[in-house]
């Protein structure tokens, strides 16, 4: 049976695809387009849906926004090759769908893994980006070890993570689901049908378990050093821009020392708003609280 795509009218929103060159990646492109654009940029293992709340305010409000599933998520496809899913292969795909777009004056909305995906993008065209608004996140090379909640340690584990994310639908049930939220209660029956609808099947999870295992252990590897670029460019070429950060301090995953420690230093005039009772997946908890404050910061 073919998949309502609407979920229960939850997501109004038209398709639009982009062509890549590792397969089709869906987005949605609301708003004027004369709008400047608003770019909002999920994790794992959600998909644009986990804006749905924030489309419609921004658009509203005169902007256009831009909201793409990464390759392997949502509507996009989802082909079962793990090479295709390392964080240098999104943050391409993901610069290449906007600069297919010829965007201007846009504004930056990041959350998990949506951070150095589209801040990669963000610091190689800073002529494009006038504003970031960075929710939990990060896009720095770790100082030290990394270390890792027991979850994520056994989504790492060769053979176990592929029994916990591929066959039991783990990281969407448990850490989505679950560890991921405060307001439980607002996972309703439509919200979790669109979050497990994307991957049905053990091999369309393949994105998803990629994801863990691509964490940086420590200060080395390719997306330590992939980090270490993003935050050379979000120095050089961002603090002189408007930067806002609003962060959910029960975070399992980006704990709230990550604002001091390393968003702080990147950015010390930031603004910062704290909020106590939302997790990683804020957008679901406090979407409320973050709307309004995102349509003030573009508005100024």
């Amino acid at each position: 049976m073919a998949t309502d795509w609407t979920f229960n009218g939850t997501w109004p929103y038209e398709p639009k695809w982009f062509e890549s060159a590792d397969g089709r990646m869906h987005y949605v492109d609301e708003g004027p387009r004369s709008g400047k654009p608003v770019v909002m940029a999920h994790g794992n293992p959600t998909w644009a849906y986990l804006y749905r709340n924030f489309i419609g305010p921004v658009s509203a409000a005169g902007y256009r926004a831009i909201v793409p599933d990464h390759l392997g998520f949502g509507r996009s496809d989802k082909p079962d090759q793990p090479e295709l899913y390392t964080i240098q292969r999104h943050a391409d795909r993901f610069e290449a769908l906007l600069e297919s777009l010829d965007l201007q004056d846009a504004t930056v909305v990041c959350q998990d893994w949506g951070g150095p995906i589209s801040l990669n993008w963000a610091t190689r065209h800073p002529d494009r980006v006038r504003s970031l608004f960075i929710l939990n996140t990060f896009a720095h090379r770790p100082p030290t070890e990394v270390k890792l909640p027991l979850p994520l340690q056994l989504f790492r584990t060769r053979g176990v993570g592929e029994a916990m994310v591929k066959g039991l639908h783990m990281f969407v049930r448990m850490v989505l689901f679950r560890a991921g939220v405060v307001h439980r209660e607002r996972m309703t029956a439509d919200v979790k049908k669109a979050y497990l609808s994307p991957h049905r099947t053990y091999k369309s999870r393949t994105p998803i378990l990629v994801f863990p295992r691509e964490i940086p252990a420590g200060p080395e590897g390719g997306v330590s050093d992939l980090n270490a670029a993003i935050e050379r460019g979000l120095r050089d070429n961002f603090r002189d821009k408007p930067v806002k950060l609003m962060w959910a301090m029960k975070d399992i995953a980006f704990t709230p020392e990550m604002v001091d420690n390393l968003w702080l230093r990147t950015f010390p005039d930031a603004e910062v708003i704290r909020i106590d009772d939302a997790g990683h997946y804020l957008q679901e908890d406090a979407h409320e609280r973050i709307v309004p404050e995102l349509v003030d910061f573009l508005g100024r």
